[in-house]
């Protein structure tokens, strides 16, 4: 496990992307929360339309969809579906002992990828601007896997 610390640069280029990926993920819920406040709306369970300090005037409506925040709703979900992929994929890629600049390249490609999903679906772009830019991240992945595979098998 000499590959795994912070003397290997290819590990610490997917130290950076990892932690760029859990922040951003866990950053998502944090702004759902800031959307409901915002718009005084979106929440989903009957309790949350309760009158409390925070919401002093509930009301039945604030139980109803609110589209921005079920776009954060989206977005975060769309980042558990993934981003955990990416740490799994990433980490067993260290393991093959690859050249600096190609790790570089695929992490924060993939990171890049990811934020960019990001914008262009907070934006409400196409979805095929989404797709393209997931497909980016996805094939990154593949590489990975792919190559973490070949490497347990010795080629």
């Amino acid at each position: 496990m000499d590959k795994l610390n912070l003397q290997n640069p290819v590990f610490v280029a997917y130290v950076i992307a990892a932690s760029l990926m859990i922040l951003k993920t866990l950053s998502m819920a944090w702004l759902t929360v800031l959307r409901m406040m915002t718009v005084k709306g979106g929440f989903r369970s009957p309790e949350d339309a309760k009158k409390t300090a925070m919401n002093p005037n509930p009301s039945p409506e604030q139980l109803l969809p609110n589209e921005t925040v079920e776009r954060i709703r989206r977005i975060h979900a769309n980042d558990l579906e993934n981003v955990p992929y990416f740490l799994f994929a990433g980490l067993l890629f260290v393991l093959t002992d690859p050249s600096l600049l190609l790790a570089q390249c695929l992490f924060y490609g993939y990171a890049a990828s990811r934020f960019l999903h990001f914008a262009a679906y907070l934006t409400a772009r196409t979805h095929d601007t989404r797709a393209t830019l997931w497909t980016i991240g996805s094939l990154i992945l593949y590489f990975m896997t792919g190559r973490a595979l070949l490497a347990a098998f010795g080629v």
